[in-house]
């Protein structure tokens, strides 16, 4: 199993901008720049939120060393890379044209993508949207569904109320200021974040055993410097990507598929895995970490790169 990243490891690994889709995507890199993708394939590896490429430096140092050319962005919106002002530059559609620009850009025919959180639902929606561009596709704590025959926020709304974090986070500028305001606390509350959470005072709360005071800065000074707007805002477009994907509507991912989540993590208690299946036809497996929570590639980093690598080595 592989010992844990460092941060001074991390600062380490090559990182550059790219050009992509009207953009610019900051990229780390790790492995054989000059692997054969048809000995090894390319792996693309895609966060959520609050999240950043830093929090997969576990695995890109991992998968480097076992011979996997890695690429690791921060997703439009966060970190390094641009953060557009529109709303409505943040659908699904368009961030998975971020990464077709950056498999052009390193003259890639496709990559195996690996999602955890948002970074999930992107992959699923690149599996069916561009399945030429997939070689295999991993989701992390976001299972994929069937297309709903409705749009999901007055779901959400009717079913978990106006306080469920997603809905609240959809008022531009509400939940921007609210987790600004103390991001160390906004990264470590133990609490879904919510109006009732904002209105309260201050936690000192530390760190997740998983994650060191130095790696906590890390994040920190990124989203004490970016804010957290860019990501707020593909919640804001959950709608308006379901009504863009209208045309996907009944496909199938045919790759091959892993879905790995934890068995503590609350993502499960309101979207269900239960229907996988129905939309992945070559489903390799389900890995349920053992009372793991949702940051699963942090919190069990060693048992994350390993169901990688073991996927990756029967995908070809």
């Amino acid at each position: 199993m592989s010992t844990p990243a460092t941060v001074t490891e991390w600062k380490r690994v090559s990182a550059r901008q790219v050009d992509v889709n009207g953009i610019s995507l900051r990229v780390f890199e790790h492995g054989p720049a000059d692997a054969d993708q048809h000995d090894k394939p390319l792996v693309v590896l895609c966060h959520g939120f609050p999240e950043l490429a830093f929090s997969w430096r576990h695995q890109v140092l991992a998968l480097g060393a076992a011979g996997y050319r890695v690429l690791a962005p921060d997703m439009r919106g966060f970190g390094g890379s641009s953060r557009p002002e529109e709303v409505d530059a943040y659908d699904t559609l368009t961030v998975c044209a971020d990464l077709v620009g950056l498999l052009d850009a390193v003259g890639a025919d496709d990559a195996v993508f690996v999602g955890h959180d948002w970074g999930a639902q992107v992959v699923w929606q690149m599996a069916l949207a561009h399945p030429e561009r997939v070689r295999g596709v991993v989701g992390m704590s976001v299972p994929v569904a069937p297309r709903s025959p409705v749009a999901p926020l007055p779901v959400m709304q009717r079913r978990l109320g106006d306080a469920f974090y997603m809905v609240w986070f959809q008022e531009p500028g509400v939940a921007d200021r609210a987790l600004a305001q103390n991001v160390r606390r906004t990264l470590v509350t133990r609490e879904i974040w919510s109006a009732e959470w904002a209105g309260r005072p201050d936690e000192n709360f530390p760190p997740a055993p998983w994650l060191s005071e130095e790696e906590l800065a890390y994040y920190v000074e990124e989203f004490e410097r970016t804010g957290f707007t860019g990501g707020l805002n593909y919640y804001r477009n959950l709608d308006r990507t379901w009504e863009l994907t209208e045309h996907l509507a009944g496909r199938t991912v045919d790759c091959p598929s892993l879905f790995v989540t934890g068995s503590a993590d609350p993502v499960g208690r309101f979207m269900p895995a239960d229907r996988l299946e129905e939309v992945l036809t070559d489903l390799r497996g389900r890995v349920v970490l053992d009372g793991a929570g949702h940051w699963i590639q942090q919190e069990r980093a060693g048992a994350v790169s390993a169901a990688l690598l073991e996927f990756l080595a029967g995908v070809g």
